[in-house]
């Protein structure tokens, strides 16, 4: 029985993910979702094509691929169905799992509402209900995919909800809309999305048990995991490698190699610690040259040095066996480029990250730059100094860079 390869970010999420899962998944069978929701976006160009996914899985753009969302997705079905308008010809390669978790427009407004509600202590979120959805089915009152094939039902049990729960909602302000709006517009999911909706576990088991070749991407990056991430700035979900398991039915057994997606440098958004984020002229740079904003929502990303503590950290928590190294590129220019190779914390140095980063302050190394690398093919052609800060990363995270990104196109990759 085949193994399933595993993509999966090292950092706190942006760091590149759709470009190598678009990349590789021509030579897979099936590309697979296993977690998150709608506030998490893949931006992927081809041909100078710009292509934004939010739920579709990234295999997509390839007429050939099985696609699955998996049963640890969050599934805003109208932002689906928009998405999914993009493309022709999904049936047949494109499924939901029936287990599936649905984010409706409830769960957008009490996300709004409670975020604003806690003022400058705000975690940052994207707004999009995914929060509240994870704690409805945390909490077993939540609602699931398949539950759209009856929407009168469906309707019902909402309205029910709302009725238990109308004091909070009102409190937050939430209005409650009626039960023929609501049916309405489940009745339309329905249409919508019946022919895709499926058991996708047994869809993954079947094709493993026929050797076919599968490739798993989550979403946002391993420093937003519920339990491992820089909690509470995190997301609702564990967006690390054992998370694609639960996500989608696979066993630990079931996992072959694990890509790690690195960015060259860092960035982050939202609230919470980052303790190499340069507010200075550098971090802009970085901001303005690699484009840093929000495939979802356009926020502007906090930006800053490569922390190589943390890559560690992460890479031990997933099992990385190699990394693809992205926007490589965008530190084309800088005189000297810093890494942060350890922190100090309480008075001690340290090689490893604490619960707690807001009491650390990283300790960095200066390597000399490089002018341009930007659309390099060979690994050969780079210049020597992007060489030593490739190998100086994989000296001190223990991992080795086997994809390098020189561009945001998908034929301007390095394979090692």
């Amino acid at each position: 029985m085949t193994k399933a390869d595993l993509i999966v970010g090292i950092q706190w999420g942006d760091e590149g993910k759709g470009k190598i899962v678009d990349m590789l998944s021509q030579n897979y069978d099936l590309v697979c979702r296993s977690g998150g929701g709608h506030n998490a976006g893949h931006t992927i160009w081809v041909d100078g094509v710009k292509y934004a996914l939010h739920l579709v899985p990234s295999g997509i753009l390839h007429p050939n691929i099985i696609n699955i969302i998996g049963n640890g997705v969050v599934v805003n079905p109208e932002v689906l169905i928009k998405e999914m308008s993009q493309f022709k010809n999904l049936e047949g390669r494109f499924y939901i799992s029936d287990r599936a978790h649905l984010n409706l427009a409830y769960h957008s407004l009490i996300d709004q509402a409670k975020e604003r509600l806690k003022g400058d202590k705000a975690i940052g979120t994207t707004g999009k209900g995914i929060g509240p959805a994870y704690a409805d089915k945390i909490s077993r009152t939540g609602h699931r995919v398949g539950e759209l094939l009856n929407p009168e039902l469906l309707s019902t049990n909402l309205m029910n909800d709302f009725e238990t729960n109308r004091v909070y909602l009102d409190a937050l302000g939430v209005q409650i809309p009626s039960k023929d709006e609501i049916y309405q517009e489940l009745k339309g999911f329905k249409e919508a999305l019946a022919p895709y909706i499926a058991d996708t576990t047994q869809i993954l088991w079947r094709a493993m048990s026929e050797n076919k070749k599968i490739l798993l991407e989550g979403a946002q990056g391993t420093l937003l995991d519920i339990d491992h991430g820089t909690y509470p700035y995190v997301t609702s979900s564990n967006t690390i490698a054992a998370g694609a398991c639960t996500g989608l039915g696979l066993s630990p057994k079931s996992i072959g190699d694990v890509i790690g997606i690195l960015k060259a440098y860092t960035t982050r958004v939202g609230n919470g610690a980052f303790p190499t984020e340069d507010h200075g002229v550098d971090g802009q740079t970085m901001c303005e040259v690699g484009k840093e904003y929000g495939t979802t929502t356009g926020r502007r990303r906090r930006c800053g040095w490569l922390d190589a503590v943390a890559v560690r950290y992460a890479s031990m928590l997933n099992g990385v066996d190699s990394y693809a190294l992205m926007k490589l590129d965008v530190l084309d220019g800088f005189k000297t480029i810093k890494i942060c190779k350890a922190y100090e914390y309480q008075g001690e140095i340290i090689d490893y990250m604490p619960a707690n980063l807001d009491e650390v302050t990283p300790i960095y190394e200066e390597l000399e730059g490089w002018d341009s690398i930007s659309g390099i093919k060979h690994y050969d052609d780079l210049p020597l100094n992007a060489k030593r800060y490739i190998n100086r990363i994989e000296e001190l995270t223990g991992v080795r860079v086997s994809i390098v990104s020189t561009s945001p196109e998908r034929s301007d990759t390095i394979l090692r």
